[in-house]
């Protein structure tokens, strides 16, 4: 079966079948915690020098949180308009 047949199986499914395969297939994807600790303290460790430093401009949340809906509203358009 080809990755598009799984596809349009997969959205036959109900709305909640479709959630917990959606949640299967990216439980499989995650990798072990050792790892995922690791990178996100690297990664914590160079977002914060990055912002003690002044390399970043932070924003508040009230802002961040509307650049957000603002791109998931235009990405929800450009998917629908397809």
């Amino acid at each position: 079966m080809s990755t598009d047949d799984v596809l349009v199986e997969a959205l036959r499914l109900s709305r909640r079948d479709r959630a917990r395969v959606a949640e299967e297939l990216l439980s499989s994807l995650e990798e072990p915690d050792d790892q995922v600790a690791v990178a996100w303290a690297g990664e914590l460790e160079r977002r914060s020098r990055d912002v003690a430093e002044g390399r970043v401009q932070t924003v508040d949340w009230e802002t961040a949180r509307a650049d957000i809906l603002k791109e998931l509203d235009e990405r929800r358009a450009r998917r629908t308009a397809r």
